[in-house]
């Protein structure tokens, strides 16, 4: 091997540079140098020996030597112009050349070197051109018609039979020789094909084994005809039950139509097209069996290169997609989706609060610098006694009205952050209930409302916060009486159950529309806006109220129709201690316990500040 290296290294830089950007086309060049170029050399340098063994050279031995120049002046017409179909034609040319003149010489169609015109196609068929082998099979053909019509017409001399015997000898040794190359050089360069090629499906198959992408080929009707192996981590079950309609049959419902519109278009308009969708994967669940769950993907597929039209003369072209997995850059999107939806909504509830708080703020103030400047003109507007009385009394009312504002802001901070303490202690709750209700019961006689209360006398002692339970009570009562017209009733009940205490609080004022009662107990939202603004409120009553629920653990529900009135109601645990660490699930009253009303149900998960709720709305 180290012997023909340099000659292997030489006829290497006798490739033209075009064709070294491939090594197939390099391999075939190389095949038709160095046979050529090194037969003739090997031929040549052994001339003299000829000469020495046989004596002077006849017409027909020296034509032959002289043809041994050509190969090499073909040889370096490749060399120079890279031109590879053109340098066979010459071979093939020079060559029928070469055996027809022989031929002519040595007896025509019978001659020892007719045999040789079967070698020109065979040389030509290393070109792998179609073109040049029929050309060479042209030469051929027509060499022969030539040499039989020259001996039919008795143009040619006669052979001599004892004279060109070695030299029949020697073709046909030569022609199977030379045979013997050709189908050598042929098996190389398939070899060397083959070696390539494989070469190339190994580059693929290793891109396609350990890429995290899905190759996917796809039929004319959509059918799947080939997956890459990286489908079976990402879809959770093997490449062959994907294969024809198995895909098709995983994509999400919803999201069948744009799947097969990315396809369509791809294979009808020869288009580029991108899509995402749902597709089922099976995973593995606790109990080991397979737990189908869906994953986003995003598909880009494009249309294959096609030939020729199908017989039917339609455009149906394959296509090839890519699939990727994205579903975490969607869970990423969805989350900043929220997170911007919260920070509107924050954004939202300050604005409703600087709004709020302007508007509760200085109706008070205004109220008591107002008085209070009468108050201090008195001499001059002649204020008697009890019309000073009544000033010094709505003074009063401004300023209990600013401290309950105040008060609700700052226990609706302490309950956000999770810093309002409560004091459980254990108490009849029939008591707190006729306490609340003795004192909302004058509130309740100037608005002309009738207030009635529902409480059995054998109640269970409850272990609360009382001053907590209070609170709730009044809030909700008061929001019942301002918002039902006069001549309308509130009713308050209670009612124990084995480890809980229900109450509610019903009446049948305006109500609340369907919009707003999804959003009922969110800080500063009035959910009545129209009649908040004519009675006056903050909108932070029934946030309060279900952060002191949340607080003991128990649940909250409102139920409520626009004209009908509203239900409101509050079960808290027997025993707040004991409920407020567990978690609690949604509040689902039976059928027949609030009326047939929209609804929405609210449940805190957990007695950690800020725990989320849980919206439930039904008709």
């Amino acid at each position: 091997m180290a012997l023909f290296a340099p000659v292997r290294d030489y006829i290497e830089t006798l490739v033209h540079p075009s064709a070294q950007r491939d090594a197939l086309t390099a391999a075939r060049h190389r095949a038709f140098i160095a046979p050529r170029l090194l037969g003739s050399v090997v031929a040549l340098a052994s001339f003299p020996a000829y000469l020495i063994a046989r004596g002077a050279p006849s017409t027909i031995e020296l034509l032959i030597f002289a043809w041994l120049v050509v190969p090499i002046l073909t040889a370096y017409f490749l060399s120079r112009t890279g031109r590879y179909e053109s340098a066979h034609v010459l071979s093939s040319l020079a060559l029928t050349g070469l055996v027809t003149v022989v031929a002519v010489l040595t007896g025509g169609i019978g001659s020892f070197a007719a045999i040789w015109l079967v070698v020109v196609p065979l040389e030509a068929a290393l070109s792998a051109s179609r073109r040049v082998v029929a050309i060479a099979c042209t030469f051929a053909l027509g060499a022969a018609g030539v040499l039989a019509l020259c001996g039919s017409l008795d143009l040619l001399p006669r052979p001599d039979a004892g004279g060109y015997a070695g030299l029949a000898a020697v073709g046909i040794v030569s022609a199977a020789l030379y045979a013997a190359g050709l189908a050598l050089g042929a098996e190389a360069l398939a070899r060397t094909s083959f070696l390539l090629l494989y070469a190339e499906e190994d580059r693929y198959r290793l891109l396609a084994r350990n890429m995290t992408d899905v190759i996917i080929r796809h039929g004319r009707d959509g059918a799947v005809l080939f997956v890459s192996p990286a489908a079976e981590p990402l879809l959770g079950c093997p490449t062959l039950g994907l294969h024809g309609h198995g895909l098709f049959d995983r994509v999400h419902v919803a999201d069948r139509p744009a799947y097969l519109s990315a396809l369509g278009d791809a294979a009808a308009l020869g288009e580029s097209r991108s899509v995402e969708f749902r597709v089922r994967r099976e995973a593995a669940g606790g109990d080991g069996r397979p737990a189908p769950q869906f994953v986003w993907l995003e598909m880009r597929c494009r249309p294959l290169a096609q030939a020729a039209l199908p017989a039917d003369g339609q455009d149906r072209r394959e296509v090839v997609a890519v699939l990727r997995d994205v579903t975490d850059r969607k869970r990423q999107a969805r989350a900043l989706e929220e997170a911007r939806a919260e920070a509107e909504r924050v954004s939202a509830a300050k604005s409703r609060f600087l709004a709020t708080m302007s508007h509760e703020l200085r109706t008070p103030l205004n109220a008591i610098i107002g008085f209070s400047d009468m108050l201090r003109k008195e001499p001059g507007l002649m204020i008697d006694a009890a019309r000073r009385l009544e000033y010094v009394g709505l003074i009063n009312d401004s300023g209990h009205h600013l401290l309950a504002v105040i008060n609700g802001i700052l226990d609706m901070s302490k309950i956000e952050i999770g810093k309002f303490e409560i004091t459980p202690e254990p108490f009849v709750p029939s008591q707190v209930v006729a306490g609340c209700c003795d004192l909302m019961a004058l509130r309740a006689h100037e608005a002309g409302v009738e207030l009635h209360k529902i409480a059995p006398d054998d109640l269970p002692e409850l272990v609360a916060d009382k001053r907590a339970l209070h609170q709730i009570l009044l809030n909700l009562l008061s929001n019942a009486i301002r918002f039902t017209d006069r001549g309308g009733n509130v009713t308050i009940s209670v009612r124990s159950e084995a480890t809980a205490v229900t109450f509610a609080v019903e009446d049948n004022g305006v109500g609340i529309s369907d919009e707003d009662l999804a959003r009922v107990g969110e800080p500063y939202f009035q959910a009545r806006a129209a009649y908040d603004r004519r009675h006056g409120g903050t909108g932070l009553g029934l946030s309060i109220v279900k952060g002191l629920v949340r607080l003991h653990g128990g649940e909250f529900a409102i139920r409520s129709r626009i004209g009908e009135g509203t239900r409101v109601t509050v079960r808290l645990p027997l025993d707040c201690d004991r409920a407020r660490p567990a978690k609690r699930a949604s509040l689902h009253p039976a059928a027949g316990d609030l009326p047939d009303h929209a609804t929405v149900a609210l449940a805190w998960e957990d007695a950690a500040p800020r725990s989320e709720i849980r919206i439930k709305k039904s008709a």
